[in-house]
């Protein structure tokens, strides 16, 4: 019996052909076409996570430059400190401080204005009369609920004048205790009026503290604050009072954060190197001999031509003019180094220039920062965005065709399983109509084929 590629067997033998497994050798060659396409997915998908990381590795470029090119960045913190932690402590040193030293002298404290009552031997003794307290009059009756010091002082706080009234009980009672809301003199307590017990008779009211203002000079210039948290004496600056100590001068240093300067420019170079490795990886062949997924990728090249051509552009700034006063060094491969001792340097020496070569308009700051603006992810015209783009569509393109090439296999598929079903059936019938023959050829003739008939 001939085949055409395949082979049925002997077609008397009876015994048919396996139908799926031939239905399978005959689309082998259909489905061969999808190779290439399949090939060239896995290909872009490859490159996808590559573009992914690199896109990720930029945008983190990007944000540990801005904390050195931000004008509200590390260079605009500052820190401080007191030559007398006893006396006066520095809160905080914001972005609107300038670097300096300045000599405070405090002379006297600010003192919030407080009142407290005669003692109440019983705390729950009804009383009876009225009482102003910072032009805002209580009655005190039955009628107001507010009869004992309890309620007095519930009625007070709840009034919202400013004052905190509260009960304080000693040995020899209970007091209706009055402070001010405000410090200083402006929050001076004015109480009046007459109220008396039910049991203890009449109670009367003493100043237990007066308000006063601090009293200080800063610079040799005499100020007073109402609080002892002054924060409008030197600009950007706020600090504690905590002693006062008339003649004895206090030290406050207002510096840069060289600190967090050299852990943002740290960071940054760390960023830097991250985006070079990512270049340089894919600039050779993986460990089976074959081209990484952006081997020779034009955005690649793009991108490290963009971002090492930014490391020497922009314009100097007094007497910086290169990273490398920066403490910045370049190594072999792309990418830099750090020297903390030679950045600390520039810091101490050079604040302002540094400030001006990483932030004034044209500089090396500022030119890095537009280049990485055109390179990640940024829609619509980042160099990775763009990448990804085109790759999604050739991915869409090809997982069309795949897809409309596995409908038309699925379609002959079942064609052919149909037919080969069919001719698989007559094969199977040959032998029992060879028989029915060989019986009407015997009843015919007379002759017995069956040599045991």
């Amino acid at each position: 019996m001939g085949t055409v590629g395949l082979s049925f067997g002997s077609a008397t033998s009876g015994q048919g052909f396996d139908v799926a497994s031939t239905v399978t050798q005959v689309q082998a060659s259909e489905q061969a076409i999808e190779t290439p396409w399949k090939n060239q997915l896995t290909a872009l998908q490859a490159q996808d996570t590559v573009l992914s990381t690199l896109g990720s590795d930029l945008a983190t470029l990007t944000t540990s430059l801005q904390a050195l090119t931000d004008f509200d960045g590390v260079f605009s913190e500052k820190q401080g400190s007191s030559s007398n932690t006893d006396l006066l402590s520095l809160t905080s040193a914001s972005v609107a401080a300038s670097a300096g030293s300045h000599t405070i002298v405090v002379n006297s404290l600010a003192q919030t204005s407080s009142e407290s009552s005669s003692a109440v031997t019983d705390a729950n003794d009804t009383l009876s009369g009225s009482l102003t307290i910072q032009g805002h009059t209580f009655s005190v009756d039955s009628a107001d609920n507010d009869t004992t010091l309890a309620s007095l002082a519930f009625a007070i706080n709840s009034a919202d004048i400013g004052v905190n009234a509260n009960v304080i009980r000693d040995s020899t009672g209970s007091r209706l205790s009055l402070v001010s809301g405000t410090s200083g003199t402006a929050g001076q307590l004015s109480v009046s009026g007459s109220i008396s017990g039910a049991s203890s008779g009449s109670i009367s009211f003493s100043s237990s503290q007066d308000g006063k203002d601090a009293s200080l000079t800063v610079d040799g210039v005499a100020i007073t604050s109402s609080s002892n948290t002054v924060s409008d004496a030197i600009p950007g600056v706020t600090f504690q009072l905590l002693g006062a100590a008339p003649g004895t001068p206090i030290q406050v240093e207002i510096t840069n954060d060289n600190t967090d300067i050299g852990t943002a420019m740290s960071k940054f170079v760390t960023a830097y190197n991250a985006v070079i490795n990512d270049i340089n990886g894919q600039e050779k062949d993986d460990s089976s001999g074959n081209a990484e997924p952006l081997f020779g990728n034009p955005t690649l090249a793009l991108i490290q031509s963009q971002i090492a051509g930014s490391l020497f552009g922009g314009a100097a700034s007094g007497a910086i003019s290169n990273i490398t006063q920066l403490g910045i060094g370049l190594n072999d491969d792309g990418t830099l180094t750090l020297d903390a001792d030679t950045l600390n340097s520039a810091l101490n020496s050079n604040f302002s220039d540094m400030t001006g070569f990483l932030q004034n308009s044209g500089s090396f700051g500022q030119t890095l920062a537009s280049s990485l603006n055109n390179l990640g992810t940024q829609a619509p015209n980042g160099a990775v965005y763009l990448a990804q783009q085109q790759n999604t569509a050739q991915e869409a393109a090809l997982k069309t065709s795949i897809s409309n090439e596995d409908t038309l296999l699925a379609a002959q598929k079942v064609q052919l399983t149909d037919e080969l079903n069919t001719a698989n059936q007559v094969l199977q019938s040959i032998p029992s109509q060879l028989n029915q023959v060989n019986e009407m050829y015997s009843a015919i003739t007379g002759y017995n084929q069956d040599p045991n008939g």
